[in-house]
């Protein structure tokens, strides 16, 4: 028996944090919003050759990594002093028809910043979970970062993506701890998800 496969991508911003999404509609706690597109990224300098750092900053505006990594963006409120530093506005990652209080993630912060951000990751950390998902704790990210799409990225971009993230101004900027599936929060976030239907075709 097959089963019918509905891909529905949200984002809505919570207003209300405690009411369900089933039935949104005129008396919704729930308003669509638009992500924000990044018109410019900060300029790289550093070490790496000016051919990678380039390179490096036109894929990560092509995979528009700034849209979740830059505070703000998500809700079509730039803050630009955060540009690539992780988001305060977080994703809800569960069914929003069944969970009332969603796990929430909150993009990190991808500037150099020894504390709140890559600063203390090795390279090769960085490339891989770009391509994987499994960060240098050796644990798996979820979907909501889109890495399964980047799978098949070359060595040569992932390092340039690398480089590039390398090379901005570090930004000190520590994101919210992410939240798990049940627990209330007031933190802003906003709905994003791929669910299966369970109807038969």
């Amino acid at each position: 028996m097959m089963i019918r496969i509905l891909a529905v991508i949200v984002f809505f911003v919570l207003t209300g944090c405690e009411s369900p999404m089933p039935n949104a509609g005129a008396d919704s706690n729930y308003e669509f919003v638009e992500p924000q597109t990044l018109q410019a990224l900060p300029e790289g300098q550093g070490h790496y050759s000016d051919e990678r750092v380039r390179q490096g900053k036109y894929l990560v505006e092509l995979l528009a990594c700034g849209v979740c990594h830059s505070d703000g963006a998500l809700t079509g409120k730039l803050n630009a002093d955060r540009l690539l530093a992780g988001s305060g506005i977080g994703i809800a990652y569960s069914n929003p028809m069944v969970e009332k209080n969603p796990g929430v993630v909150f993009p990190g912060n991808l500037t150099s910043d020894i504390e709140t951000g890559l600063g203390s990751w090795k390279d090769e950390d960085i490339a891989r979970v770009i391509r994987t998902g499994v960060n240098k704790h050796g644990q798996r990210n979820l979907s909501v970062m889109p890495w399964p799409g980047y799978a098949k990225m070359t060595d040569e971009d992932a390092m340039s993506i690398v480089a590039y993230l390398r090379s901005i101004p570090a930004v000190k900027h520590k994101v919210p701890d992410n939240i798990r599936p049940g627990k209330k929060t007031r933190l802003p976030y906003v709905h994003f998800g791929v669910y299966r239907s369970k109807q038969a075709m």
